[in-house]
């Protein structure tokens, strides 16, 4: 059966379902729901917790012998099922199937998911969990930038914050859609900011004294020109355990946009109007920068390093040869004026 997000807190107040099923593509909204059912649980007696993550080679054998075996350590348990691709293969599927007709005693299956596409939806294993008596299914919406400004002031008014509409607007702006972002932003900001009420002076200032290095910082030194300082930030950044895909997401954010921006320009649009045609637009005090970064290079080469950034992420992925840490080194050097011929 369908459970609506909006619905899972109330629904969670009662019994639980035998199965649940977690499906989508934003990983903030997912977590906090599987949070949400994991806590219901605990509340419940489901004390004892096994996770199976069905990757490449997984033995689905062992998802049935948890079924059917007895728990050891408490009445009641939590099984977890996190299945990244969406694809259990024939054997998953069976034993989904298998387990879905006679769900086990006194255990609760949680299905993690990624967003089922047309063709998964009709297969019979996912239409049992959509469709079955016995399963809860959330599907998990992304938030799309109209709702953006929404979702944050909800946010921020969870945390006990208000904001103006143009603090509200410089935190969507800063994030472009990355949920997960946005609420470490306001978590930074629950201990920075002074008072309750934002403005955006006050998210501005907050922001960039929340830590000593930042994501946003070492853009800001590469669209300066400052090429050495943006190197020791991205180095401390790396030092701080921030992982490389949040610094390409950055990266490759404010590439789009200046690829974007000097196709405009090459094409006779004046600068001031392309950035008005913007969207998200961009906020008036980071043009400047745009700017001058925008005059160290041609839409050709904005374009040359957004296939970099599709090289980094394939190389995070797996997929390519080469350390993602110096193609990040040598994108930032090229966003602050350098002239790299070729990454590593």
């Amino acid at each position: 059966m369908k459970l609506s997000p909006a619905q899972l807190s109330k629904h969670l107040q009662g019994a639980l379902a035998p199965v649940y099923a977690i499906s989508g593509d934003e990983p903030l909204l997912c977590q906090e729901a599987a949070d949400a059912i994991r806590q219901a649980a605990r509340a419940q007696g489901f004390d004892e917790r096994q996770v199976f993550n069905a990757e490449a080679g997984f033995d689905w054998g062992q998802l049935h012998e948890a079924g059917a075996s007895l728990s050891l350590f408490a009445s009641r348990r939590l099984l977890e099922l996190r299945i990244p691709n969406g694809k259990p293969g024939d054997k998953g599927a069976a034993v989904l199937l298998d387990y879905l007709a006679r769900p086990a005693p006194d255990t609760l299956l949680l299905i993690s998911l990624p967003k089922l596409d047309g063709s998964a939806q009709k297969t019979k294993w996912a239409k049992a969990l959509i469709d079955g008596p016995d399963c809860q299914f959330l599907q998990i919406w992304p938030v799309d930038a109209a709702q953006l400004p929404q979702w944050i002031s909800q946010r921020l008014g969870k945390a006990g914050l208000a904001a103006t509409p143009e603090a509200i607007e410089l935190i969507a702006a800063r994030v472009e859609g990355n949920l997960l972002a946005a609420a470490q932003e306001i978590e930074k900001l629950k201990l920075l900011a002074d008072g309750n009420q934002l403005t955006a002076e006050t998210v501005q200032a907050a922001v960039a004294e929340s830590a000593r290095y930042d994501v946003f910082g070492l853009l800001d030194a590469a669209l300066a020109g400052q090429a050495a300082h943006s190197l020791r930030m991205l180095e401390g950044l790396r030092g701080e355990g921030v992982e490389a895909p949040v610094i390409l997401w950055a990266l490759a954010r404010e590439l789009r946009q200046l690829a974007t921006l000097a196709a405009l320009f090459a094409q006779g649009v004046p600068l001031d109007r392309a950035f008005g045609q913007m969207r998200p637009p961009v906020w008036d005090k980071r043009r400047p920068l745009l700017t001058r970064a925008l005059q160290r290079h041609t839409a050709a080469r904005w374009g040359q390093m957004l296939c970099q950034a599709q090289r980094i992420d394939a190389q995070i992925k797996g997929q390519a040869e080469g350390d993602p840490w110096i193609g990040l080194a040598s994108l930032c050097l090229q966003l602050a004026g350098k002239r790299i011929d070729r990454l590593s």
